[in-house]
């Protein structure tokens, strides 16, 4: 199998609400999507699922800034997540996934796995 990427519409600009996150469903599973308006960029995309207590909750957290990098505190146990890098910032070995996503006119657009079979890749 090869595996590519394209980019799906999840979401519509209204969706979004400012200084927080909401959580959208991929193929790949939940993802949770931050609009940040005072940021460049102002979007950014994790897993919503806490990997701490395995609850679909990261979306809910409160955003923040710690040291200059955006982040969201986990609203169960408090766990911050960098948002551009995924890396919770209590425990160096613990990191959520990140996805690429954009602004596509009135569209939010999140970069996901498409899987390929070689026969159609040829």
């Amino acid at each position: 199998m090869k595996t590519t990427s394209q980019w799906d519409i999840v979401c519509t600009v209204d969706d979004l609400v400012p200084e927080s996150g909401i959580a959208v469903w991929t193929p790949e599973g939940p993802v949770a999507i931050f609009y940040i308006p005072h940021r460049l960029p102002a979007l950014f995309a994790i897993s919503h699922t806490d990997p701490f207590s395995g609850a679909n909750v990261l979306a809910r957290g409160i955003t923040g800034d710690l040291k200059g990098e955006p982040v969201v505190a986990s609203p169960l146990y408090k766990q911050h997540f960098n948002l551009v890098t995924g890396q919770c910032l209590e425990d160096d070995s613990v990191k959520v996934r990140t996805y690429r996503v954009l602004l596509d006119g009135n569209a939010v657009r999140l970069e996901v796995s498409k899987a390929k079979s070689l026969v159609e890749a040829a």
